[in-house]
């Protein structure tokens, strides 16, 4: 058990969103797209390599798919991705983790404030609050897309000194999170569900989640 905290932070990807469920049509749709085009000619590259780039900022992301692309297609492929992640939104592909809305809701009631802090475009970030009806229990959504920070450190580090918070936890479910839960001085809670990384992602979390819906048990 830990000291209830004043705020939780939480990773969307992964942490709050099942991002294959949206990501996987959208990445076979980009380059079906690049090829009817003709700006890349090639097989799709695996999607276990984007899912392993999840948490990361998408410039790392195309650089990991297409190592040996010319910046300009690694741009195209970024452009579409992102659209057609937008599009499939909208049209209401994508899932919440199990329990998400409503352990969102119970800690909101508990009193403590309810930030995220994604890596991920501005747009994507709160299309995914706005749509999977969660935007409302948050106090604000942070993004690198939005804020153009470098890592999710300085992204954290922004929001705790803009909102005078004092202490927290960090939700993630990839070392990027934990990395910017122990360098802001924040427990970091780790989650294991999503099954992205491999079993060293979540090293230096104080604790690991198997499921959402444990996390409001982890305080006195």
């Amino acid at each position: 058990m830990f000291p209830k905290p004043e705020a939780m932070i939480f990773d969307m990807d992964g942490t709050l969103f099942q991002t294959e469920s949206l990501l996987i049509p959208a990445y076979h749709a980009t380059f079906d797209e690049m090829r009817r085009e003709g700006s890349y000619t090639e097989s799709t590259p695996d999607e276990g390599i984007i899912i392993g780039c999840l948490g990361m900022v998408l410039e790392e992301i195309w650089r990991r798919v297409l190592p040996d692309a010319e910046e300009r297609v690694r741009q195209r492929a970024d452009e579409l991705f992102v659209r057609y992640e937008l599009e499939y939104l909208e049209n209401g592909y994508g899932e919440l983790y199990p329990g998400v809305e409503d352990t969102l809701s119970k800690l909101k009631d508990a009193g403590i404030r309810l930030f995220v802090a994604s890596n991920g475009l501005e747009d994507y970030v709160r299309g995914v609050a706005r749509l999977k009806g969660i935007a409302p229990l948050f106090e604000e959504l942070y993004s690198a897309g939005e804020h153009q920070t470098s890592s999710k450190v300085d992204l954290v580090r922004l929001l705790l000194e803009r909102h005078k918070v004092r202490s927290a936890w960090m939700v993630g479910d990839r070392s990027s999170d934990v990395e910017a839960g122990l360098k802001n001085g924040l427990t970091v809670i780790g989650c294991d569900y999503a099954g992205f990384g491999d079993g060293s992602e979540l090293n230096g979390s104080h604790v690991r989640l198997r499921s959402f819906a444990e996390l409001p048990g982890l305080y006195a």
